[in-house]
């Protein structure tokens, strides 16, 4: 491709014509093209032997020269040389220097010439890999437009321009077909430096694509006055995205669809008819899911923050409406709350409550020996356990119509025996187990659980140290095609598995694994992650 006897202007005319083809450095071109003539050159010289090319950007003279290390006594004469023929070409040289020996010009032979040929077109392929990954790698979040290049087994190859990406099968929207030359608008979710080059992968399902397209459309969104907090969306079906204004006069749901809906039509119509609700974001959680559930009505929400779970009733019309079709409304409410929802209807949260309320009246009956009556009133009061009744202020429990101090103070001795004789009863079935007394002295585990413990055979400290999440909590897996649940030690306990995580990290310092100085770093830090993953939206 370029030998040494071609005149100095055609090298630099070369590369100035690479350089400006692919898109890169003119430096990089001449250093290919450096290596390109040294490793010809140690194909006449010796494989062996140190050649370095050097090319002068401005003149574009090219000079050879063979690296010789000066030593004492020349073992190898293709890289070594002794003090006194180095003195001839370096009146200053030292045993230990590097001398450069100037080397004639040559012609490349054919196979020379190829090889040479090969160097360039690999560095400058590498080159213009890097330029690409360089390019691409800092708009990661962005969307791109292009024309398709080849379309293989459903796979859509884009042209960006100054590189190709991938637009995989599962990542376009269904029965989205595009062919040869189409051009095609799409989402940026990562780029990997990989050995065949830089991989950009494009996405035309991705929530944030939604987002971006809407951040084009409305100005608002692009001046950060609108700002989009979640979204969630069932891929050419049916999407929900939650709004909010920084500015009180403007309504973020009118600015998004737009005068006469003309803004949302425009994201709908290059989503292939995707149904979008837009949503007003609420920093109330319950007014937030009420509005995701939108158009239903909701008539009474449940929140248990603790589990991330909310119960909501709607009226009985409603339900259908409420869950949507195959569940998508209700499950996309459910992606952009972060919230799991169970939806229920008036007449079955009213059966479920007396159910609750009849549960508890018999509990109360039976634990402290009370007539049904009692238990009704005790439970109409909105207690819920005996351990509540137990530990209850007694001018709380005195206060209920009907009720003295003797009479608190009885049902609340009464209590308090019961779970005495419970624990004593599970102590006592502990003990049969042959669970350690050590195990009771572990932050956060109940008598309950050392019986739990003893019969999935978890009966010292270290045992429970050694424990993973999943010993506790359970897991699915595969078997035989089907998904299986296995069951785990405390997997009646609703044990979520960052409490069964913190149980298993307390016995590891309790058994002396870490310290409590450790165990409270690695705490720390799991919550300054969540901090900063809570300032993403979604």
């Amino acid at each position: 491709m370029v030998v040494v006897s071609a005149n100095r202007l055609e090298l630099l005319q070369i590369a100035d014509a690479v350089a400006r083809e692919k898109s890169i450095d003119r430096t990089i071109v001449i250093a290919a093209m450096e290596d390109a003539i040294a490793k010809a050159a140690r194909s006449r010289y010796g494989a062996e032997t140190d050649i370095h090319a050097e090319i002068n950007p401005r003149t574009g003279e090219l000079r050879l020269a063979r690296h010789l290390l000066v030593v004492d006594q020349v073992e190898n004469s293709a890289i070594e040389i002794d003090l006194v023929g180095a003195r001839r070409l370096n009146p200053a040289a030292q045993v230990g220097d590097s001398i450069a020996d100037t080397l004639p010009p040559f012609d490349f032979g054919r196979i020379a010439a190829q090889s040479a040929k090969q160097v360039i077109v690999q560095k400058v392929r590498e080159a213009e890999r890097d330029r690409q990954y360089e390019e691409f790698k800092d708009r990661i979040g962005e969307i791109v437009n292009g024309a398709v290049k080849r379309v293989e087994y459903g796979n859509v190859v884009v042209d960006l321009g100054k590189g190709e990406a991938s637009l995989r099968r599962d990542e376009l929207l269904p029965r989205e077909v595009f062919k040869v030359g189409d051009r095609i608008r799409a989402y940026v979710y990562d780029v990997r430096r990989e050995p065949r080059g830089p991989q950009i992968f494009l996405s035309r399902t991705h929530p944030q694509f939604m987002a971006k397209l809407f951040a084009q459309e409305v100005p608002e969104i692009y001046d950060n006055i609108v700002e989009i907090k979640a979204v969630a969306r069932d891929p050419g079906s049916r999407a929900k995205i939650a709004v909010t204004s920084r500015d009180s006069s403007v309504d973020p749901v009118g600015a998004c669809v737009g005068m006469r809906g003309s803004r949302v039509q425009a994201v709908v119509n290059e989503l292939q008819g995707e149904k979008i609700d837009i949503i007003p974001w609420s920093n109330d959680v319950a007014t937030f899911i009420v509005n995701a559930l939108a158009p239903a009505e909701v008539v009474k929400v449940v929140l248990d923050e603790d589990r991330e779970r909310i119960e909501v009733v709607v009226p009985d019309a409603q339900l259908s409406l409420a869950i949507g079709r195959r569940g998508q409304n209700v499950r996309l409410a459910s992606q952009l709350t972060g919230w799991d929802i169970d939806i229920m209807t008036e007449a079955e949260e009213s059966e479920r409550r007396q159910k609750e309320f009849a549960e508890r009246s018999k509990i109360f009956a039976e634990a402290l020996d009370l007539d049904e009556m009692m238990g009704q009133l005790l439970a109409s009061e909105g207690f819920a356990s005996v351990e509540e009744l137990a530990y209850v202020p007694i001018a709380e429990l005195a206060s209920i119509e009907g009720f003295d101090e003797d009479t608190a103070q009885e049902l609340q001795s009464r209590a308090q025996s019961h779970l005495a004789e419970v624990e004593a009863a599970f102590d006592e079935r502990r003990r049969a187990l042959g669970v350690e007394d050590e195990l009771r002295e572990v932050p956060g585990v109940t008598s309950p659980m050392l019986v739990a413990f003893g019969e999935n055979d978890i009966k010292s400290v270290e045992d429970l140290a050694g424990c993973a999440t999943d010993d506790l909590t359970g897991w699915t897996e595969r078997k035989d095609g089907e998904t299986v649940r296995v069951s785990g030690a405390l997997e009646g306990f609703q044990l979520s598995r960052e409490d069964a995580e913190a149980l298993i990290m307390q016995a590891r310092v309790k058994a002396g694994w870490i310290s409590a100085d450790e165990l409270a770093t690695a705490g720390d830090e799991a919550e300054e992650t969540t901090e900063e993953d809570a300032g993403n939206p979604a």
